[in-house]
């Protein structure tokens, strides 16, 4: 999931201390870096971008990438949406921001799935960098409702909107929210 690379709309709370223009210029060389990172024939690799129509027409991220809308609502109504939205079988969702995530990351989260309904990467904040799900179509209702999002509850909350779901955790990873996690 992207937002696309515009000063105040992405990364804000590391624009409040490096500024807007600086978080904004990270973000999109960040993510420029993932992509090419990830990009790998075990998986396909689809762009769900926001703003919807910028997304969809963006030349920041690479031209051979398929897009797709996040489409309205809160984080959690965005990520059931796309999750809900793929084809048949396993399917992991990451954000940008995370400059850690290797393939391998991904590909241990797609094992996981084998035996799982559902696998978190969490994050040292208490929320996540990666949700993947075995039958992202069979996504209960109220699947990422009621989340405290950008609090140290997102991950335990994301969880229980999963009743009954077989989760495993993936390895911790480190995101970026401040100019601290730069270092």
């Amino acid at each position: 999931m992207l937002k696309e690379p515009r000063p105040g709309r992405v990364k804000t709370r590391l624009g409040r201390e490096i500024g807007m223009v600086s978080a904004a210029w990270w973000f999109r060389h960040q993510t420029v870096r993932l992509l090419r990172r990830l990009d790998d024939p075990r998986w396909d690799l689809i762009l769900a971008v926001s703003p919807d129509r910028d997304g969809l027409q963006s030349r920041v991220w690479p031209a051979h990438l398929p897009r797709i809308p996040q489409g309205p609502g809160d984080l959690g109504d965005r990520m059931a949406r796309v999750l809900r939205s793929m084809p048949p079988g396993p399917a992991c969702l990451i954000g940008g921001d995370i400059p850690g995530i290797t393939p391998a990351h991904i590909a241990r989260a797609f094992a996981t799935l084998g035996g799982h309904d559902a696998v978190f990467g969490p994050a040292q904040d208490g929320g996540y960098w990666l949700i993947g799900l075995r039958h992202p179509g069979r996504a209960p209702a109220g699947f990422l409702d009621n989340v405290r999002w950008s609090s140290e509850h997102a991950l335990s909350d994301s969880m229980a909107s999963l009743p009954d779901a077989r989760i495993a955790l993936a390895n911790r990873l480190a995101d970026v929210d401040s100019a601290a996690d730069l270092g």
